[in-house]
């Protein structure tokens, strides 16, 4: 009688039934960009439970303390306590950076299907336009639109999705470019398809799992643009706890107390270092093709 050998543990059961997270956790660099992951995840999910105190309750009395059994990270100049605040400050993070990333992805996906696809005067057009908004650096762009919107969470979403669209849809462009010449798209025009079935059905699936992927990239790099904005006044408002907003008002206070600017940085460095390491060994796993696509 033959026995056939079981998963010893139920971490080797769930890499059997998701190859790919198992060939990401496979690669150290991936394995520890995925467990910071699932731990910034896990505070924006839980905040409000774990959270020692409320975001916003001032201590007056405390202000400005180093760690202390009371507040394990220190306080702020009004007494508040910063790990409440930086766990909640994640929440404005990802609550920041995922849609803002959608509306790129979205929109950059719908411009780039069309502008590939059509061919001729529209994808001249289209990347015109798209030159035209990458022509100004992304920050001056962004100081510019929110200078004249106003700050607020809306508007970050807005401009960082506008500033963002270009680079998702050049991708997508491509992609189509290179998927509408395969044999199959042929066959199903001689077979009388319509253009809309081939766009759905056809080409469509085979381009969104780049652009995913590249979500997963730029996570990170939108998390620190949204706190670089929030820094300078024109992002999330006090006293709502962005990031960049701790930043800006331990800055303000250094000289008293280093420890607001040391943890909101260092909270800072390490997710978009486990955004940066998840994502890319997530692309090389899935497509290696995609480096260097940002050029394209």
């Amino acid at each position: 009688m033959e026995f056939k050998a079981r998963p010893t543990n139920r971490l080797q059961q769930l890499l059997n039934r998701i190859p790919v997270l198992g060939d990401v956790l496979r690669q150290p660099l991936g394995a520890l960009g995925f467990f910071i992951v699932l731990a910034f995840m896990l505070v924006v999910l839980l905040a409000p439970l774990v959270a020692p105190y409320d975001y916003a309750e001032q201590d007056i009395p405390s202000m400005l303390q180093g760690p202390s059994a009371s507040h394990p990270l220190g306080t702020d100049h009004l007494g508040r306590d910063l790990l409440s605040r930086l766990m909640y400050g994640a929440r404005i993070a990802l609550g920041v950076a995922l849609p803002s990333v959608s509306v790129a992805l979205v929109a950059g996906l719908t411009l780039g299907l069309i502008a590939g696809y059509a061919g001729g005067i529209v994808d001249d057009v289209a990347l015109v336009l798209f030159d035209s908004i990458q022509a100004f650096p992304s920050v001056i762009l962004a100081l510019a639109i929110l200078a004249l919107l106003g700050p607020s969470l809306v508007n970050v979403v807005l401009v960082i999705g506008l500033t963002w669209t270009p680079g998702y849809a050049r991708i997508a462009r491509a992609q189509v470019l290179r998927t509408k010449q395969e044999p199959y798209i042929e066959v199903e025009r001689s077979l009388g398809a319509g253009q809309a079935r081939i766009l759905v059905f056809h080409i469509l699936p085979n381009i969104v799992a780049p652009l995913l992927i590249l979500v997963a990239m730029d996570l990170p790099v939108v998390i620190t643009f949204e706190a670089g904005l929030s820094f300078l006044g024109l992002g999330v408002r006090p006293p709502t706890p962005s990031w960049g907003v701790i930043l800006a008002e331990g800055f303000n206070f250094i000289r008293q107390t280093p420890w607001p600017i040391t943890w909101a940085g260092l909270t800072l460095i390490v997710t978009t270092l486990g955004f940066t390491l998840f994502g890319e060994t997530l692309r090389d796993v899935l497509d290696p093709r995609l480096s260097g696509t940002r050029g394209i």
